[in-house]
């Protein structure tokens, strides 16, 4: 079985909130390794994330913890960068084997063609943060970043993202005479590149929609339970929720 998951946010709202967001996470990822063949994280995982050489946000010590013990298993883990989660460098490569991607990447399974994106920068009318996205995600401004004390430097990082959320709320996805940007794309996938799924988080709202062959799935997110996720065991791709 191939998993999809995206938007759980680990680390936003109070203690209690988060402590239980990432107990339901780790309790998911358990209930799922005895099928699990390969996960797919869609980014957000963290609400927010920002490395150092030496230093790393130490409240998810227990997800690492489980992702070390999972890429230990053998399982395959492929992470997307979320807009919040973007301070990544080789933390996960070096200490897990995960290759956490920058950007939007195809892969084939089972002789099915898959678009995974996390789906930041496609709404419509968000020029202004694909400017900002290619100034925080550069090379020198994150050479920059790491000069100031990690302290400092991870509650920047965590207001940022608190400021890069108000502006996800703030769009409307569905705006009638603006149409929805990421499902606008995934058609446009689909109908022009043939693939066969689609697949985004970032919006916050489960979907599942046709457009002839292919499918769009947006994964929806972990703010809230019961919590969305996708599986596909080869032959059809399904949204479903945690127990």
């Amino acid at each position: 079985m191939i998993y999809f998951i995206s938007d759980i946010h680990l680390g936003l709202g109070s203690a209690e909130q988060q402590f239980e967001r990432e107990t339901a996470f780790i309790a998911f990822l358990r209930s799922i390794e005895h099928d699990c063949e390969s996960l797919y994280i869609i980014g957000d995982l963290f609400d927010f994330w920002f490395e150092y050489s030496t230093v790393i946000p130490k409240q998810f010590y227990r997800t690492l913890a489980e992702l070390k013990h999972w890429t230990t298993l053998g399982k395959s883990v492929t992470y997307l960068m979320g807009n919040h989660d973007f301070g990544h460098v080789s933390f996960f490569k070096e200490e897990f084997g995960i290759t956490v991607y920058e950007d939007d990447i195809t892969c084939d399974i089972s002789g099915k063609r898959f678009y995974l994106a996390h789906g930041d920068g496609k709404a419509y009318n968000d020029t202004g943060y694909l400017i900002l996205k290619k100034i925080l995600r550069s090379p020198i401004s994150k050479t920059l970043f790491r000069w100031i004390h990690p302290d400092i430097g991870i509650g920047i990082a965590s207001w940022a993202s608190r400021g890069s959320r108000m502006h996800t709320d703030a769009k409307e996805y569905g705006e009638q005479s603006i149409g929805d940007g990421l499902r606008d794309f995934a058609e446009k996938k689909i109908q022009n590149e043939n693939f066969d799924y689609v697949i985004m988080g970032h919006k916050h709202k489960a979907e599942v929609t046709s457009f002839g062959k292919g499918v769009y799935v947006n994964l929806g997110h972990w703010l809230s339970f019961p919590a969305t996720y996708a599986i596909f065991d080869g032959q059809t791709l399904e949204l479903k929720h945690t127990t």
